[in-house]
């Protein structure tokens, strides 16, 4: 791989309910493994993620706009504008925008992973156009492990 470059507007968007979406910007095919990249966008306390991990990858997360509530292992931590988030492999994290804020995070995870078809999924699974478990099969593929997410909920007040 030589060099690398996206224009915003050639960026795959995943709509997701409330009025988020998941950029898709460089899958690990695009950067010969180096990286993937994503700009995630949430509505008012939405959640991003449930309760998972990364067994091969870290996961940086720099936050544009907004309050993001990160749960990493087992503890709540608010993360506003400008903040970042580097999560090494195998802690347990989830993540949301705080209750009364909208958020917009940069995503990258090293080493990349072709993981733009978990979005593709998870945006469906959202919406409400496919089960959650379609995704459980799928975990080594796309280095997202999954856990109990009843501490995160709770976490989060539901």
């Amino acid at each position: 791989m030589s060099w690398f470059v996206v224009q915003a507007d050639e960026a795959e968007v995943v709509e997701l309910p409330g009025g988020g979406a998941f950029r898709l910007l460089a899958d690990g095919r695009d950067t010969g493994g180096a990286l993937g990249a994503n700009r995630l966008a949430l509505g008012a306390g939405a959640d991003g993620a449930r309760t998972h991990f990364h067994a091969r990858s870290s996961e940086t997360f720099f936050v544009v706009s907004g309050v993001v509530e990160f749960f990493l292992d087992g503890k709540l931590t608010s993360v506003g504008a400008g903040g970042m988030v580097v999560i090494p492999p195998g802690v347990p994290h989830a993540f949301g925008a705080a209750p009364g804020s909208a958020a917009d995070l940069f995503a990258v995870l090293t080493p990349g992973v072709d993981r733009f078809e978990y979005f593709r999924t998870l945006g469906r699974v959202q919406r409400g156009e496919e089960s959650f478990d379609t995704l459980l099969p799928e975990q080594d593929r796309f280095d997202v492990h999954f856990l109990d997410a009843t501490a995160w909920r709770e976490a989060r007040g539901r």
